[in-house]
């Protein structure tokens, strides 16, 4: 198995494109396949039977990947049908929330202000951003939920039942918050 690496990692490559991507399938197949082995029927060559699994593991990939963007596509929609909350809401959030998004990752930052501050369309902060709708829609979903922990860091229990007079403190920014 060892020595048909090369010809195993080329037969992924081919199928899926991508160098990196198919020595993660290779990995995960043979880690899989090590505990498959009583598999192998006597008259089929372990080669063979490995093939057949890289084949699978290839097929597998596709549909995570199929599902993935279906599930990231339904996501962006949702975003793009949110209902603006108006300027009321926006008058009432916390000032210090502004303050807090600055000190996450600037991708991040740049996506709440263009987003949720200025009210842009995930759409066209995509277009702006030079980035698929859907990977904009993964980088709100995800600065949103870094700010809120920066949030719950900042301002406690008021965090939950909503921050009408901010008089919390702010935390030190952390250098960035990536997920």
């Amino acid at each position: 198995m060892v020595g048909n690496y090369r010809a195993f990692l080329a037969f992924v490559e081919k199928r899926v494109g991508d160098r990196a991507l198919a020595e993660d399938i290779l990995q995960d197949a043979f880690v899989r396949g090590i505990d498959r082995l009583d598999q192998v029927r006597d008259d089929e060559s372990v080669v063979a039977w490995f093939y057949r699994a890289l084949r699978n593991a290839v097929v597998d990939h596709f549909r995570r990947g199929a599902s993935a963007s279906r599930g990231l596509d339904a996501f962006v929609r949702q975003l793009q049908e949110t209902d603006d909350p108006g300027p009321e809401l926006r008058d009432v959030a916390c000032r210090c929330v502004v303050e807090l998004a600055a000190g996450l990752d600037p991708r991040y930052a740049e996506a709440i202000r263009r987003i949720d501050i200025e009210g842009q369309p995930v759409k066209d902060y995509a277009v702006e951003a030079g980035i698929t709708a859907n990977n904009a829609g993964v980088r709100v979903f995800r600065a949103r939920a870094a700010l809120r922990r920066q949030v719950a860091r900042a301002c406690g229990t008021c965090a939950d039942h909503g921050c009408l007079d901010c008089t919390c403190r702010s935390p030190k920014p952390t250098g960035g918050e990536l997920d």
